[in-house]
């Protein structure tokens, strides 16, 4: 694949570039969305049903697109800390419907995500993988192939890759720590080198 998309709390990508591996957070995915639904004691909006049924607040909409977090190169990385500080106050300011408050996050997210992408898509044609939670939104997703076009292809995974993938992904990283071998990339932490991290434990 040309890109891999996690779409967990925050929304993550990581591609190809220049012969190194680059990863970085590029904004909000279902953090914000989870928020907005346990507003009306719903846990999440499956499916993205609601947010489909709403509609844009365009205020709302250039207020997120307008954060300073989103102009900064990367390698970045943001979180809870952020999202506490700088997107729930605008959440909180906005007088608007559930509905069209998640179908504004999820137009959001679907547009930096499609910022990214295309500003790193050389080919005429590019793929990019989906996991994460948010992969099973469908109409995030919707929205998503929508902002991105046609040269660029959505893949969504089965629903069990899905749910392991980032246990997958640590358990990697543990074997390769045991082995001494490299599992943090300095082209993504944009530190001075690449090393091997983790802290092993051997029982007596």
């Amino acid at each position: 694949y040309d890109f891999c998309l996690n779409l967990g709390g925050i929304s993550n990508i990581s591609f190809e570039k220049d012969g190194n591996r680059i990863a970085y957070d590029i904004g909000l995915a279902n953090m914000i969305l989870n928020h907005i639904t346990q507003k009306v004691n719903i846990q999440f909006d499956k499916g993205g049903q609601l947010a489909r049924s709403g509609t844009i607040n365009t205020l709302m909409l250039n207020r997120l697109n307008s954060l300073a977090y989103f102009d900064v190169p990367y390698p970045k990385s943001t979180g809870f800390e952020w999202f506490t500080q700088e997107v729930i106050p605008i959440v909180e300011s906005t007088d608007d419907t559930i509905e069209n408050l998640l179908n504004t996050s999820i137009h959001h997210l679907c547009e930096q995500i499609a910022i990214q992408v295309r500003a790193h898509t050389k080919a005429l044609k590019s793929q990019l993988l989906v996991t994460g939670g948010g992969a099973m939104n469908d109409f995030l997703i919707a929205t998503l192939k929508k902002k991105l076009g046609s040269n660029i292809e959505v893949v969504v995974p089965g629903k069990k890759l899905i749910e392991n993938k980032e246990a997958l992904v640590f358990a990697l990283m543990g074997v390769l720590r045991m082995e001494g071998e490299i599992n943090v990339l300095s082209s993504v932490t944009g530190a001075k080198r690449d090393s091997s991290s983790g802290v092993v434990f051997v029982p007596n």
